[in-house]
């Protein structure tokens, strides 16, 4: 739903840094990186001391970085496919490390194991969500579906965390966690079927 939203974040908003970088002879993988740690150190410094909304400001300051290397990366007309497959990659750690600070921070802080297993979920089947795409996508299958998107799950929970913390309303984190356990999980299903039903109807397969 939120990739609709990419042109114009990466033509408008962030052309001028976009420029400066290439300017500057950053590479874009140097910005993924970087912007993965970011995201890493923001998520587990702050989740865990129990400061949310001050990690969220954080982790939002480098998100952007998943807007800006891709972008730069056509702007200079890059044609391996290393830069995908590196960006690919981080996601999996930055993601990894939004909702294991949360399960830390439910686990020292809030002490709550409902919540904190909760957050194990959503951390296992948004992985298992890219990992089943990327399969089936390498087997010559299309499996982009579901109703959870990588975007819409990290802006759900970093929104809602905000806010939740800043308010003093830990119910909007924790209705947040609920919905994306249940998304993510139904998403995986999609796409499984999704890859299941083109198997069946004769596609590609593996040797």
């Amino acid at each position: 739903m939120l990739d609709r939203f990419k042109s114009f974040w990466q033509g408008v908003v962030l052309a001028p840094i976009i420029n400066l970088f290439i300017r500057l002879g950053i590479s874009p993988d140097a910005v993924t990186l970087v912007g993965t740690l970011g995201v890493s150190a923001g998520a587990l410094a702050f989740f865990p001391r129990g400061l949310l909304w001050e990690g969220v400001l954080v982790i939002t300051a480098f998100v952007f970085g998943d807007l800006i290397d891709g972008a730069m990366a056509r702007k200079i007309g890059r044609k391996d496919t290393f830069g995908a497959f590196l960006d690919s990659t981080l996601d999996r750690i930055g993601d990894g490390a939004i909702f294991g600070g949360l399960a830390l921070y439910f686990a020292w802080v809030a002490e709550d194991r409902l919540y904190l297993a909760l957050s194990l979920v959503c951390l296992v089947m948004g992985s298992v969500t890219s990992y089943a795409r990327a399969r089936g996508e390498g087997l010559g299958y299309v499996a982009k579906t579901g109703i959870a998107e990588r975007a819409d799950r990290l802006v759900a929970i970093l929104a809602m965390t905000f806010f939740g913390d800043l308010l003093d309303l830990p119910i909007l984190y924790e209705v947040t966690l609920w919905a994306l356990a249940i998304a993510s999980t139904i998403t995986v299903a999609q796409r499984v079927l999704l890859v299941r039903s083109q198997a069946l109807a004769g596609g590609p397969s593996e040797a």
